[in-house]
């Protein structure tokens, strides 16, 4: 295995010929990037909690970096502008030194106000981040410039290989919690218990999760982004149903997985489930258009509860109709990275031109031809959501639901299914699945 030091050299020299690029193609010179200031809560001496500008970590792992900066200027070394402030309330951070350090000259300041000296004499500087009035006469040129932005978040879909090696460390770290985590509920735990159970298999905080876990429960499992994590145990066991991913040096993994409690009809509904997704994921290949990945997932969803007794129209029929989305509302993934729902997932080139979703499909949230480089979620889902069966109830769907089937297994909520896959130029590469061989799940 290459050592991170050696992957990260050449990840900076990429990232700085994309900054270059973006920055003549806007008419820049320079760049300041803000990590961000931790916000207070409304009436109160408390912050919220800080979550990294993704402009900043993609030059530097620092998370917990507030009012932190890099300095970029075309040609020269990059700077870190770093806050260590003279602080007996908590305690400071400690200046970095680590496989990546030695690529930036350090500024050590420390009062945010005291940056304001290490952007004096920058040519033409744009800066990024989120806008602080404070910065408003520190003479950049643009703020957040729109174009300069589109390039940048169009050329980060194609992950180098230091990014990739971070996002297979961040799936280690995201498996560790999902055997934890089903271990927990084939013993009985609470959503909150499940909850713990990951967190401490991971190794990370809650708040360095990449996002907030979904644990849930029987019915629960119905709601898409389920945010609660009741401390009681249900009576009466029957699925598990958990969303939650790790992070390394910035970089997410997002995984999801759903259990049956015994070996009956909903159990058979998860192996099938599991079946399609590994056939949407050989899908994952350069050239290919990813909305006709979603697409394929409507009509594996659709034969799939068509053979399972649920509707009764052919799987054709199901998607053409509308049908199918009545159990798959959503889209079947996303752009992953620095963000778990990573940016630019429309944008068919630099210049920011979009490619629209398909029609009757509003929930997609990437249309972009796979590249290699890229990084995709594939997480096809089959859901038992009452107030879509309710509409559906009284559509014209309702005569081609098998209705006896459907209360089956409304009380089992839903199924995602959820892997994180690299496009290659041959074989896409499964991070989710060759992490759970090396974990041992």
């Amino acid at each position: 295995m290459q050592p991170l030091a050696s992957l990260y050299a050449s990840h900076l020299q990429t990232l700085c010929a994309r900054t270059d690029e973006a920055l003549s193609a806007t008419g820049f010179e320079a760049l300041a990037i803000h990590a961000g200031h931790a916000p207070m809560l409304f009436l109160d001496d408390q912050p919220y909690p800080f979550k990294v500008n993704p402009h900043f970590k993609a030059w530097v792992p620092l998370l917990d970096a507030a009012d932190c900066w890099i300095v970029y200027q075309t040609g020269k070394q990059p700077r870190l502008v770093f806050l260590q402030p003279v602080d007996y309330w908590h305690k400071p951070p400690a200046i970095p030194n680590d496989y990546w350090t030695d690529k930036f000259a350090i500024d050590v300041i420390r009062e945010p106000a005291q940056a304001r000296t290490c952007m004096a004499q920058l040519p033409r500087c744009a800066f990024i981040g989120e806008a602080q009035p404070e910065f408003s006469d520190w003479g950049f040129e643009a703020m957040n410039h729109a174009q300069l932005l589109e390039r940048l978040h169009y050329a980060r879909a194609i992950k180098t290989p230091y990014e990739l090696q971070c996002m297979r460390f961040a799936s280690d770290r995201g498996v560790r919690g999902h055997k934890a985590a089903e271990a927990a509920f084939r013993g009985g735990e609470s959503e909150y218990a499940i909850h713990m159970a990951f967190v401490q298999a991971t190794g990370l905080t809650e708040a360095a999760l990449p996002y907030s876990n979904i644990v849930a429960l029987n019915e629960n499992a119905a709601v898409l982004h389920y945010q609660h994590q009741e401390t009681t145990a249900p009576a009466q066991r029957r699925s598990f149903l958990i969303d939650a991913g790790g992070q390394f040096a910035g970089y997410a993994s997002d995984i999801t997985r759903t259990y049956a409690h015994a070996h009956d009809d909903f159990e058979a509904l998860v192996e099938g489930m599991h079946r399609l997704q590994l056939k949407l994921c050989a899908q994952v290949r350069s050239g290919v258009d990813y909305a006709d990945i979603h697409l394929a997932a409507h009509r594996e969803i659709a034969a799939l509860l068509r053979d399972t007794g649920v509707i009764k129209m052919s799987a054709d029929d199901a998607v053409a109709s509308g049908l199918s989305g009545v159990f798959f509302p959503h889209g079947v993934g996303h752009l992953l990275g620095l963000q778990v729902h990573d940016v630019s997932g429309f944008s068919i080139n630099p210049e920011g031109r979009h490619k629209a979703r398909p029609a009757g499909h509003p929930n997609l949230r990437l249309t972009r031809t796979l590249q290699p480089g890229f990084v995709v979620t594939i997480e096809p889902g089959l859901y038992f959501i009452d107030a879509l069966l309710e509409a559906a109830r009284q559509s014209a769907h309702a005569a081609q639901i098998d209705w006896q089937r459907v209360e089956y297994f409304q009380p089992y909520g839903g199924i995602r299914i959820e892997d994180n896959v690299a496009c290659t130029a041959g074989d896409p590469e499964n991070l989710t699945r060759d992490a759970m061989a090396r974990i041992g799940q």
